[in-house]
């Protein structure tokens, strides 16, 4: 029989970096065959489109395959394991997938989907990596401390239970077998006691280690051969709202696909998106600035998409989370290609689209350039 194909899920909150740390991971290669699944939470491929086209070499079109606007974990059946099988039955398949879950996907139901007949002879998942945003983290963001979150619930009579952020945290430490302490870079020397706390908080023998820029060798993320679908038990969910079927498959031998994918909650409807569309960025740096402002103003989660900026050939990557937006020139326009501006927004439900849509409109406005 041959050996089972390794596949890697990378998984972590929106913006910690998975995206980088996947670009990296393609572009230090060194030839082997990677294919990736790509799934993000929201209207506008973007994560897929920075992947795609991307001029690293080996890495086509058809090595990319985007799963949008629906949650991997919830959509198993419907999109993840249809999108496994054109892989695998490639004529020449990969020698490694990898996998990038949205920033609200719960890991342990993508990992469970391994143990069904349609792909668990052909394709193993060699580790689960979690990415955090390290001064997030270390500064209890997204209910990430433990004991933030319980001086939180004791200072404020209406708390009274952890948050669906918080808990979906606990579930991506729970399923690691390798965290990344990403934009270590960023946290004054202060990224080693938080990867040490990481690693009281997650299980026995999980590998914690710092990145900048999600800069992590291959061979340290690839080639863990954990064989993670096989130890389900260890990789507890703090959510208990799943029907486990791993060996309850009905007489087609597919199993009961729907009431696996569909009956669990994590509160997806706490969260919403939405794309703006603008035109080119006059300048760039002043619109970097006015989206972290509205960021600020209107409590958004994440910013990111892509910019064409006056005069410029090459198209503007931006990415924005808190305060921090990111932002630098990642290819040339295509022939033919719209230069446009493309963003998408992601908050906590119940975001003023007009007013956000306002403001970056604003900010992309000429009047608004220094002249």
């Amino acid at each position: 029989m041959p050996a089972k194909i390794p596949a890697t899920v990378v998984t972590g909150f929106l913006g910690a970096g998975k995206t980088t740390l996947v670009r990296h991971l393609l572009t230090h290669a060194q030839g082997r065959r990677i294919a990736l699944i790509v799934n993000e939470f929201g209207e506008l491929g973007v994560d897929g489109e920075i992947l795609k086209s991307c001029g690293i070499e080996g890495c086509s079109d058809d090595d990319v395959v985007e799963l949008a606007n629906g949650c991997i974990c919830c959509t198993v059946a419907e999109d993840f394991l249809p999108a496994m099988k054109a892989l695998l039955d490639r004529p020449n398949p990969p020698e490694h997938i990898v996998i990038e879950t949205s920033g609200l996907a719960l890991p342990q139901p993508l990992v469970r989907a391994f143990n069904w007949p349609e792909v668990r002879s052909r394709v193993t998942v060699d580790g689960v990596v979690t990415v955090v945003d390290g001064p997030a983290v270390a500064a209890g963001r997204f209910a990430a401390d433990e004991a933030a979150v319980s001086a939180q619930r004791e200072a404020d009579d209406s708390i009274d239970h952890e948050t669906p952020l918080s808990e979906l945290f606990e579930d991506q430490l729970a399923c690691a077998d390798m965290i990344v302490v990403n934009k270590a870079d960023l946290m004054d020397g202060g990224a080693g006691a938080t990867a040490a706390a990481l690693r009281e908080r997650a299980r026995r023998g999980v590998q914690v280690i710092e990145a900048a820029m999600g800069a992590v060798d291959p061979a340290v993320l690839l080639g863990l051969g954990v064989g993670a679908e096989n130890d389900m038990e260890a990789r507890h969910e703090v959510h208990h709202h799943h029907h486990h079927h791993d060996d309850d498959h009905d007489d087609d031998g597919h199993g009961d696909h729907d009431d696996h994918d569909h009956e669990h909650e994590h509160g997806h409807d706490e969260f919403e998106s939405f794309h703006v569309d603008l035109p080119e960025l006059p300048d760039p740096a002043a619109f970097q600035a006015a989206v972290s402002e509205i960021i600020a103003a209107h409590d958004l989660l994440r910013v990111k998409g892509f910019a064409a900026v006056s005069g410029k050939p090459m198209r503007l990557l931006i990415q924005a989370v808190g305060p921090r937006v990111d932002a630098h020139f990642d290819r040339p326009f295509a022939a033919g290609e719209a230069r446009a501006t493309r963003l998408v927004v992601i908050g906590l439900a119940g975001i003023d689209r007009p007013a956000v849509t306002a403001a970056l409109t604003a900010a992309a406005s000429p009047e608004t350039a220094p002249a």
